[in-house]
């Protein structure tokens, strides 16, 4: 039985895969390794970028392709690994649209997730959930978690094409294997 948490997320990366201009960037896009990975398998590689593990280089990869017309789907599999990312996050896709006096608002979906704790529990190091300091701290970011799956598809919908251009969506990793 497919749960509908995990088959909402399926469905939400399918319908941005077909977007012309998106692109999936991250670690375990093209190879399994995280959950996430499995929300984006039947996607062609042709749409994925696969990462070594360097967070904030990616992060700064996310804005350069953005800023060249592609949207990326920046994943990063636990808010844990996110936070080696926080100097482009914060200090560069933040606040992008400022320093440029308007000429550059990209648009950027970043996906993370809280870390499950079933059935095997990570500890302390991959169980973060920052989203609360995330709202505070980013002015131009749309910061939203994603607790019922019956948000999912609208959210990753809007996320493409709403007003708030830069996205950072959290999910909640046992919702996975849950809901």
């Amino acid at each position: 039985m497919k749960l509908k948490y995990f088959s909402e997320l399926k469905r939400s990366m399918e319908y941005l895969a077909k977007q012309r201009k998106t692109l999936f960037i991250g670690q375990a896009v093209e190879y399994p390794g995280t959950a996430m990975y499995n929300t984006i398998s039947a996607i062609s590689k042709s749409k994925k970028l696969e990462l070594p593990v360097a967070e904030e280089m990616q992060m700064g990869i996310t804005l350069g392709m953005a800023l060249n017309g592609l949207i990326p789907i920046s994943i990063y599999p636990r808010w844990n690994f996110l936070l080696l990312a926080v100097n482009q996050l914060i200090n560069h896709i933040d606040k992008i649209n400022d320093i440029s006096d308007g000429e550059f608002d990209p648009r950027i979906i970043i996906r993370t997730a809280v870390g499950s704790k079933r059935p095997l529990n990570p500890q302390s190091q991959h169980l973060g959930d920052f989203t609360k300091f995330f709202k505070e701290s980013c002015k131009n970011i749309n910061v939203q978690k994603l607790t019922k799956s019956e948000d999912i598809f609208r959210t990753y919908k809007d996320a493409l094409n709403s007003k708030n251009k830069i996205n950072l969506i959290v999910e909640v990793a046992d919702f996975y294997n849950e809901k």
